[in-house]
Order: structure tokens, then C-alpha cells, then sequence
């Protein structure tokens, strides 16, 4: 078998996507810390689709969209999906629709985010891609995660602030920012990149009509980690005994909780501990989950047979809406976790990385790894892979 190493981009490799920087240099400089202007950080880049097909994903039902509009001095915000009637009724300017996990929905869109793979999976969140008309933007607001915004057709206006005051406009359907401070200002064209660490205000204005392609990075907050991890921890929790006291005393107030009772409940609770390898398996389970809205699109009906002889022929390639992670030897995908054999761990660790196996990968040794194949032809079923044909 060929040499299945993961690894596209080395570590202090100058990239063009990052405006010469290598990965090393970015992470240590910038990710998290400052912005990075990047002036045709893809050269040539113009989109991935054009308008007309932007506003046909919002009208989709499984496609999660918005339409921002300013008027009356105030803000607004519809939800998809929408009629595409509503399109045309929509002004010259002063509006903004986005959409939400394009990468779903084409395979252009999930090629285009691997490019941004020296950025663990984990904290990948979609690519939004958004269109406004002259002037049309969703003004002044920050973000709670890390954002690549990357020029597509047009041009915008990028005005930031490292600003201290977060308060926010009242009653407007988003977190627009009450005062805006700007302290840089830059137009992107076609190919340029501006990166964004969490928290740094933001306001980018439409100059004619414009497309802008934001790759998203999660980042979740404590708060919504602990309550997650405390409801996974209950199918798998085992606390001993039941609540006894048999030297109770009388107290004068029968409604009244004692420190005695207080006392043995913390001793109880007290037992409730969970490992490193519990914090592993539910990130695996969570950062890989679908969210709520996502269905997949189950494949054509084929044998398990066939789907065997196709896979030296075609390859596999993940769905754009899975999501696959790892931790040593334990995998997750789309939520569901497994451990492989350790002479096939090599092909999860690729496919989980690259996101395919190509065609090379499924010489005899492996066509005839039943597991292997099985585990391949369910996820097949279930649309999370397909074959690339």
C-alpha cells in the first residue's frame, strides 16, 4: 500500500493562505491573539457559487439562512427558508442574506475548508457564505470564536476595533455594537483574507454587490461544556448506597434541611469522578455530533457486495455534514464512537484527517477486512460517506 500519511502542510511551511506566514508562525503570532491582513491569501478566488445560487440554498428547507435588512434606522432580521418571490422584493441596497454551513451542500465548499486543516477539526465550526448589495452589511458586532473572512466576488469594506466596550444596541435582533470605535480600515477583493480572533469588533460594508466567505471556528463556552458533560456522565455514573440515618434526632423544625442531611448528601455525591479517557470520549461524542437541523441523505441502495467492488475503483469520500475525530485509539463519527482494529487504525486516522480514502487504499488485504468494509458500507447507507465516483 502507498504511504497514507495525513500530513499536506508542514509545520514551517511558508503558505499563501496565510500571507507567506508558516502555521508556526501564525499560531504563535496571531491565532487568538491579533488580526492578520491577508492580500490574496487565494489567488484568483472569486466564489464558490454565484448569488442566484446562494439565495436557491436559502430557500431550501434543510438550509439554515437569514435576511438582515436597515431600515427605519432600525435593525432586522427574517429566517429562512424563504419563498423566492421574497427576493424580489427586496431594495438596492441595505441588506444582507447569509447562509449558514454551505459546506453541507457542496463539495467545493468542504475542498475549500481543508485548506484551513492546520486548525484541528475539533474546532471547526462551517463556512457562511453571505451576499449584500451596495452598502449592505449586518453592522458593528463581535464574535465569540475565531473567523477567517475570505473575499469572494466584489469587494467590502472591513472597518475593526480591539475596543474594550461591548455593549450593544437594545431590542435588535442581533449583538450590534452601540459604540463602534473604528481603529483600522481595509477594502478586500476577490482573493483577500482577513482573520479575526474572538471578541475584535467588526463591520463589513458591501462596496457595489459582494460575496464573503467566513470559515468559523467553535468555540464553546464552559458554561454549555460542563452542562454537556454532566448529561453524558449520567448513563455512565454508578453511585453506591442509598440515603440512611438512623441516628436521626428530633429537630424543632421539621421543614427545615439539616447540615446533618447536608452533610451525608455531599458524602454521597462526593463519589462522582470521571477519568481523562470519560473528558476524551465526550468530546469525540460531542464535537462530532450533528447539529439538530443536519439530515443526511441516505445513498442509493447497493450490496454490500458491489459496494466492495467499487471501493478500488472510486474511493470514499465523507459527506460534507459528517464530522469525523480521534483520540489515541478511540473514533468518532457523527457522534458515534468505535474502536478499529490496530492494523486499520492508519486508514481512520486518513480518512478522519483527509476526509476521503482514495481508491489506492483498498488493495486485497483490506477488501477483505470484514469488519473494515462493514463498518464503511453502513456509514455508506446512512449517507455519511459516499463513493467518489
Amino acid at each position: 500500500m502507498k504511504n497514507t500519511n495525513s500530513s499536506h502542510i508542514l509545520p514551517n511551511q511558508s503558505l499563501s493562505l496565510l500571507g507567506g506566514l508558516s502555521v508556526e508562525q501564525f499560531l504563535a503570532e496571531y491565532w487568538q491573539k491579533k488580526p492578520l491582513l491577508i492580500r490574496q491569501a487565494i489567488p484568483g478566488f472569486s466564489g464558490l457559487l454565484s448569488p442566484d445560487e446562494l439565495a436557491g440554498l436559502a430557500c431550501e428547507e434543510e438550509v439554515q439562512s437569514r435576511l438582515i435588512s436597515f431600515k427605519s434606522k432600525r435593525w432586522h432580521m427574517e429566517s429562512g427558508p424563504f419563498d423566492e418571490a421574497r427576493f424580489s422584493q427586496l431594495p438596492e441596497r441595505d441588506w444582507t442574506l447569509l447562509v449558514q454551513g454551505v459546506n453541507h451542500h457542496m463539495s467545493e465548499a468542504a475542498a475549500l475548508l481543508q485548506q484551513f486543516s492546520f486548525i484541528p477539526h475539533a474546532r471547526l465550526d462551517d463556512l457562511m457564505v453571505s451576499f449584500a448589495p451596495d452598502m449592505g452589511g449586518v453592522g458593528p458586532h463581535f464574535d465569540s470564536y475565531d473567523v477567517f473572512l475570505l473575499q469572494g466576488e466584489g469587494k467590502r469594506l472591513w472597518r475593526i476595533s480591539e475596543q474594550e466596550d461591548l455593549s450593544l444596541v437594545e431590542g435588535a435582533p442581533l449583538r450590534i455594537l452601540q459604540n463602534f470605535s473604528m481603529e483600522q480600515e481595509w477594502v478586500l477583493e476577490p482573493g483577500d483574507m482577513l482573520y479575526l480572533p474572538p471578541h475584535v469588533a467588526h463591520w463589513g460594508i458591501a462596496v457595489g454587490s459582494a460575496m464573503t466567505y467566513s470559515i468559523g471556528f467553535r468555540a464553546p463556552a464552559a458554561q454549555e461544556l460542563a452542562g454537556e458533560f454532566l448529561n453524558y456522565l449520567q448513563d455512565k455514573l454508578k453511585v453506591e448506597g442509598m440515603y440512611a440515618d438512623p441516628e436521626l434526632q428530633y429537630q424543632e423544625h421539621p421543614a427545615e434541611i439539616s447540615n446533618t442531611m447536608l452533610e451525608k448528601v455531599s458524602t454521597m455525591l462526593n463519589q462522582v469522578r470521571w477519568q481523562p479517557q470519560d473528558v476524551a470520549a465526550f468530546l469525540g461524542r460531542y464535537l462530532s455530533e450533528p447539529k439538530p437541523h443536519v439530515i443526511f441523505d441516505a445513498a442509493d441502495h447497493i450490496s454490500l457486495k458491489t459496494f466492495r467492488q467499487q471501493l478500488p475503483k472510486h474511493g470514499i469520500v465523507m459527506s460534507g455534514k459528517s464530522q469525523m475525530l480521534f483520540h489515541e485509539a478511540q473514533f468518532f463519527m457523527n457522534g458515534e464512537q468505535f474502536t478499529p482494529a490496530k492494523q486499520t487504525q492508519h486508514l481512520w486516522t486518513m480518512l478522519a484527517d483527509q476526509r476521503q480514502l482514495p481508491a489506492y487504499c483498498f488493495d486485497q488485504s483490506v477488501l477483505q477486512d470484514d469488519i473494515l468494509i462493514q463498518q464503511l458500507y453502513d456509514w455508506y447507507l446512512a449517507g455519511y460517506l459516499y463513493l467518489n465516483k
